[in-house]
């Protein structure tokens, strides 16, 4: 399985920089891009921008509703992170055991 990413260029190259290869990069139309990405079946876990993620809306959440596979994490793009952004990954990690992960404020 591979790890991939579906980000805006300037991401893309600090993931390639970080040993991502795979990576996919959204100008105008993500939904294009997410339609060819969603047929791969060698992608195993799948770096999203939060700005795509948002973007591509119930597109995304039915994906994740209907797949296991791919692992989709949500990542801030070079502008940070989202005041209004959910961590899926940290809700998945609650929901299966419970406990809230997260660093204290």
């Amino acid at each position: 399985m591979k790890l991939a990413a579906l980000c805006d260029k300037d991401t893309a190259i600090g993931l390639r920089l970080a040993g991502i290869k795979e990576t996919y990069v959204s100008e105008k139309n993500s939904i294009d891009l997410w339609n060819k990405i969603q047929l791969k079946e060698d992608i195993g876990v799948l770096f999203i921008t939060e700005r795509i993620a948002e973007d591509l809306g119930r597109e995304l959440s039915d994906f994740r509703l209907r797949n296991m596979i791919p692992i989709i994490i949500e990542i801030p793009d070079k502008l940070g992170r989202r005041k209004d952004h959910m961590d899926y990954v940290s809700h998945l990690i609650k929901k299966a055991v419970g406990v809230e992960v997260g660093k204290d404020k």
